[in-house]
């Protein structure tokens, strides 16, 4: 089991203003655990309460069709934290979880949650802030898929990603290269429509691939294309 310490769990957006007292002690509490790439760390409709804080690695928040195909929700990096939601309301996972590479968490458990939340007006809101992201980014989400083309989507969440990764120039640079089945499995399509998108808009001069890198040539082109569709 790895070691780790305070200093790590300092290292969580959500907890990074508590005082190193209530660092240590919270990382006292905490179990350590250890999963490899690829592995469950949470299956949907369990009814364990814990938080967990990505302190290495890299994991995806995702849910499955009735049929088994599985569709992304978001994608957590280290310093993040999921499962904040069953330990407020007490109900089952609303998500599964996996690691998409070797990854290292600690795991809070509800009460003591609970307790840093109610002690510390600052968790509290930044909690607060996270739940209206994930309604907002739902929300849009749904109007998206009920509203614009496979197509559409596709460049709706190329134009998320842009945005998350502007340069002041007007560019965006996404590396590493977007994988066509985890934005198909976002926008509810096939890769080969992801493949057909992406091969229009680098005719278009938009998009350039470079080994490692998808460049953004024209943020505020693929901006005005995405406002177009949705009527904005």
């Amino acid at each position: 089991m790895p070691e780790y310490s305070d200093g790590d769990l300092g290292k969580i957006e959500l907890l990074s203003d508590l005082s190193k007292s209530v660092l240590a002690h919270s990382a006292k509490s905490c179990r350590w655990r250890s999963y490899g790439a690829n592995e469950q760390i949470i299956d949907r409709q369990s009814e364990a309460t814990e938080v967990f804080f990505v302190v290495e690695g890299r994991v995806r928040v995702v849910n499955y069709s009735i049929s088994g195909r599985e569709i992304t929700l978001d994608d957590v990096d280290a310093g993040g934290h999921f499962g904040e939601l069953a330990a407020i309301d007490s109900e089952p996972r609303s998500a599964s979880v996996m690691a998409l590479t070797y990854c290292s968490v600690a795991i809070m458990a509800q009460e003591n949650f609970l307790a840093l939340v109610n002690e510390n007006s600052s968790i509290a809101l930044k909690v607060m802030r996270g739940l209206a992201s994930i309604i907002r980014n739902s929300t849009e989400r749904i109007m998206d898929l009920s509203t614009l083309a496979a197509n559409n989507r596709v460049q709706a969440d190329l134009l998320r990603l842009a945005l998350n990764n502007r340069n002041s120039n007007n560019t965006a640079c996404l590396s590493p290269i977007p994988v066509h089945a985890d934005i198909a499995s976002r926008v509810s399509t096939t890769r080969e429509t992801v493949a057909r998108v992406m091969n229009h808009l680098a005719r278009q001069g938009i998009l350039e691939r470079k080994k490692n890198v998808l460049i953004i040539q024209d943020v505020q082109l693929l901006q005005k294309m995405v406002e177009e569709i949705r009527g904005e």
